[in-house]
């Protein structure tokens, strides 16, 4: 016995939620420091924009609302608020895109350090959070199931920092070059050998 709650007509197909992810990721990118009071708890995916001047050797599609501003990255998370405020504007070790940013500003000295994996050293992650926070802007769309309408955003959009889930013809090879950079910018400490 099916309830309205549950009526096959009445669950959205993972073409539908697609679509309306797309609508909601073309709304007009928001800067972090309004989009770390809007984001909910709930799941979702959500994509990173930012000035072509930023990154002006890998261009991402121009955003609908505000065509100044390109897509970077597109990601999901099973909490919107805290994928983003403790991953992504926190800690490198936990974030993709953290560690592709700072692989791609490798101009500006940013340092690492070994823990169980390369980490920015502290002082660092805090200033690539304060470069993210003059750089990037954000949009985000809930969704129950974020992970089956993901591939299928990345595969549409091709996000130039996104190297899973786009085709061979768009992998960024600077992007690819720039995440072994920083994964080869620190490795365990030895230990030292006495004769």
């Amino acid at each position: 016995m099916t309830t309205p709650e549950t009526r096959p007509d009445a669950v959205p197909t993972d073409r539908v939620r697609v679509e309306e992810a797309l609508r909601l990721l073309s709304n007009v990118p928001v800067g972090l420091d309004v989009a770390v009071k809007r984001l909910g708890r709930g799941s979702g995916v959500y994509a990173w924009w930012a000035d072509p001047s930023i990154f002006p050797d890998l261009p991402g599609p121009p955003s609908e609302s505000v065509p100044s501003l390109q897509l970077l990255y597109l990601g999901r998370a099973t909490s919107l608020r805290g994928r983003i405020l403790r991953n992504h504007l926190r800690r490198s070790g936990s974030s993709t895109l953290r560690r592709t940013l700072a692989g791609l500003l490798v101009s500006e000295g940013y340092r690492t350090t070994w823990t169980d994996r390369v980490v920015l050293v502290p002082e660092d992650e805090a200033r690539l959070t304060a470069w993210m926070y003059a750089n990037l802007r954000l949009t985000w769309a809930e969704d129950a199931e974020p992970a089956t309408i993901e591939a299928e955003l990345v595969r549409r959009l091709h996000p130039p920092l996104n190297v899973h889930g786009v085709g061979p013809e768009h992998i960024q090879a600077a992007v690819v070059s720039a995440k072994n950079s920083y994964n080869a910018s620190s490795r365990p400490v030895e230990p030292s050998r006495t004769p």
